[in-house]
């Protein structure tokens, strides 16, 4: 663009045509279409790859064929504004407009063309639903705000715009409820977002790094593609981030304990939906530290098994050339190259993938006396384990904490072990969430809340929002 370009459009028709020409210079699919409107020259500018071009047929040319400029009723179509700014117009091309400019006029009349090539509304493969709504979010930032207000009918759900990226121009939406949401919070998230200096932004990742408060290996804002899961978060008080062209949502702030509800949980009875939290607790036991405790029983501490344990373990680690821990690291590692190519590679390979990892590798690996039989049971419970999670992030991050609880335990046993999860458990208490206790409420030690962490209480019983997010209104019959 020439660096003394005019700012607003000008009554001459031709320098208007030429200043936008110059802002999408070499550009093929910049259009500028000839229209004659009766006494008065115009033309339709537009980006041809983003627009529907019926649109532009039915709605503006048919349409005003006959003195457009001096309808008065030009407003009941798809006019976006009217403006001058060269600036504001070139954003609205875009964006997906079309804009109209004729002559002896300084003003542009902006429409609503845009292409619809949206994918349908369906369930999200990463979060699967067994109970519940099965609508998920989409790539448009349109449908997936729709999604939501369709489930909350209250004025106070408040939508904000921020346009992200210093070349792609990304558009992002923070939803909240205003009379729910802590403001501070509301406050600093907007603070952080305008704060974003980048290039591009593709998805809701590539803003957590930067809106996320701390670089711990806990994940501290849920990503979801559940419609359902937004709105559950949105009335505790908390703040959803979307972006264009994504179909996941930031939810800030969190504590431990919401990577493991589900609306699966509150769609069931409540016995049902509290044995199955405590199963997804006992889970992330299981997966950080069921190796460890295997690798610390056969170096160090054999005595606590009972002798027929002891002696089934020893016959199969007689013939192993090396210790427990290089063979749980081996195992461990396999078994991550084999999920990572499962979900690389097409839906009906992966399934054969599965298969050979499972019994062709497993079955050989032991008959080669490289790994014992103790160990692969013990990697498969392991493996089990972490994809109970129903947020894949909380997920990694348990796959990750199981390789130090493993060389603590190789190195000093059980009482390594201890010494890892006292400092794990140190660091969950210390962490948090924009203002937000992350192990709340074990950490701040408020046992009325308790009643929706490792189990589910009757709903009637749901009397207040958590205190954690710090919201305005915490009776929930308000």
């Amino acid at each position: 663009m020439p660096k003394h370009a005019p700012l607003t459009l000008t009554t001459s028709l031709e320098e208007n045509l030429l200043h936008l020409r110059e802002r999408f210079v070499h550009s093929e699919d910049f259009i500028m279409e000839y229209l004659h409107l009766q006494d008065e020259e115009a033309y339709i500018v537009y980006i041809e790859t983003i627009i529907d071009k019926k649109l532009i047929q039915e709605r503006i040319i048919k349409s005003y064929k006959g003195g457009f400029l001096h309808n008065k009723e030009k407003q009941t179509l798809s006019l976006v504004k009217e403006t001058n700014s060269i600036k504001e117009l070139t954003q609205s091309l875009l964006e997906g407009n079309c804009i109209l400019l004729s002559e002896g006029s300084d003003l542009a009349y902006i429409f609503e063309v845009p292409f619809s090539n949206d994918r349908k509304i369906k369930e999200p493969e990463s979060e699967g639903i067994i109970r519940g709504a099965h609508d998920g979010f989409v790539e448009s930032l349109t449908t997936n705000i729709s999604l939501i207000r369709k489930r909350i009918h209250n004025p106070n759900l408040k939508v904000k715009y921020f346009s992200i990226g210093n070349d792609s121009h990304t558009k992002v939406g923070i939803i909240y409820l205003d009379h729910i949401a802590n403001k501070k919070t509301v406050a600093l998230i907007e603070q952080k977002l305008q704060e974003i200096n980048i290039d591009v932004v593709l998805a809701p990742g590539y803003i957590e790094e930067f809106v996320s408060e701390n670089s711990s290996i806990f994940p501290t804002m849920l990503s979801t593609e559940r419609a359902d899961r937004t709105v559950a978060n949105l009335m505790d008080g908390r703040i959803a981030i979307m972006t264009e062209s994504s179909p996941g949502a930031l939810i800030a702030p969190t504590t431990f304990f919401t990577f493991y509800q589900s609306p699966d949980d509150y769609n069931s009875r409540w016995y049902f939906g509290s044995f199955i939290r405590f199963l997804r607790i006992l889970g992330f036991l299981i997966s950080i530290a069921l190796p460890a405790l295997y690798i610390a029983i056969v170096s160090f501490h054999f005595e606590i098994l009972p002798t027929e344990i002891v002696f089934s373990i020893k016959s199969s680690l007689e013939n192993v050339p090396y210790p427990p821990l290089i063979e749980a690291l081996g195992m461990q590692i396999t078994l991550e190259i084999l999920r990572e190519a499962s979900i690389r590679l097409p839906s009906r390979i992966a399934q054969t993938i599965g298969v050979v990892g499972g019994l062709v590798i497993g079955t050989a690996v032991v008959e080669a006396n490289l790994v014992s039989n103790t160990m692969i049971i013990v990697v498969a419970i392991t493996a089990i384990s972490s994809f109970i999670v129903p947020i894949t992030e909380m997920g990694s991050t348990i796959r990750l904490l199981g390789f130090p609880f493993m060389i603590m335990a190789a190195m000093f046993g059980l009482i390594g072990m201890s010494f890892f999860f006292m400092f794990l458990l140190i660091h969950l208490c210390k962490l948090e969430s924009f203002g937000t206790p992350y192990f709340a409420p074990f950490s701040t030690i408020r046992w009325s809340e308790m009643k929706d962490t490792l189990v589910r209480i009757p709903l009637p019983l749901f009397k207040k929002r958590p205190s954690d997010t710090m919201p305005q209104k915490n009776n929930k019959k308000e």
